[in-house]
């Protein structure tokens, strides 16, 4: 079923490129999925992306939390053609070290990583190389001053937090981002992404996080994105399951295919 059938009418965004994958603008919405190995095993890391790209993953993102699994990401990187997400959360020197691997996004929260000179330099690499980045903010970690000052996650506050990585970017003239604002929380997450989606023309990352095992966690991720979907915010999205990246593929395509937006084959 092709999205013309779909009486969506999309959110205008900017287009970006994750390796060979378009997200954003016209781009069909893609579908992710994160490897839940070590890194540091690469064969099993290497042999779990392959069979979320069978399954029709788009995209596939691996969590890089030591320089060791970043030397393991490079040797990742050369036996997989899927798209690869480098998820990097406080150390500059990986997010640089996974750019020349040849990441295809980093997933890094600028306001994260110190001082403005080692966020200039990681933006700086991502923009030599082409790399995007994805801003990922979340209800379960948010800022202390904004938790002392909503008292609680709110919408607001996911959209404050997030602005803030924004604006960092902004300020060093880099327009290659995507953005999540993922919560738990399917109102919460659904109010945080309406609000973004009216601030920004970044194209946007759709999640609700630790969505729960297989069953509890589809029904969750359905009624969240679909709500989303429907409205037509969203460019890509991931479906968060305690169970096997392929079966968040194969739920991540459920719910695009009962909105008429995209089947596969």
């Amino acid at each position: 079923m092709s999205q013309s059938n779909s009486p969506i009418k999309r959110r205008l965004s900017k287009q970006i490129m994750v390796g060979k994958v378009p997200v954003g603008g016209d781009a069909p919405i893609s579908v992710q999925t994160m490897t839940n190995t070590r890194t540091t095993d690469v064969a099993a890391t290497v042999a779990q992306i392959q069979a979320a790209a069978r399954a029709g993953a788009d995209i596939v993102r691996v969590s890089v939390p030591t320089m060791d699994a970043a030397e393991a990401f490079r040797l990742i990187k050369q036996q997989v053609s899927v798209p690869i997400v480098a998820d990097i959360h406080f150390d500059f020197r990986i997010a640089l070290k996974v750019a020349e691997y040849g990441a295809d996004c980093l997933r890094i929260n600028p306001g994260n990583i110190g001082n403005e000179s080692r966020v200039r330099s990681v933006v700086d690499c991502a923009r030599d190389l082409g790399i995007p980045i994805r801003i990922g903010v979340n209800g379960g970690s948010l800022e202390k001053d904004l938790m002392d000052r909503y008292g609680e996650p709110t919408p607001e506050a996911l959209v404050e937090s997030a602005m803030r990585h924004v604006d960092i970017l902004n300020r060093l003239n880099f327009d290659q981002f995507k953005v999540s604002v993922k919560a738990s929380d399917v109102f919460l997450a659904v109010g945080a992404y309406r609000l973004l989606a009216q601030q920004i023309e970044q194209p946007l990352h759709l999640g609700i996080t630790e969505a729960g095992g297989q069953r509890a966690g589809s029904v969750k991720s359905a009624i969240g994105l679909g709500m989303l979907l429907a409205e037509g915010i969203g460019d890509t999205l991931r479906v968060s399951l305690a169970a096997d990246p392929v079966e968040e593929v194969k739920v991540g395509f459920d719910i695009l295919k009962s909105l008429r937006i995209r089947s596969r084959g």
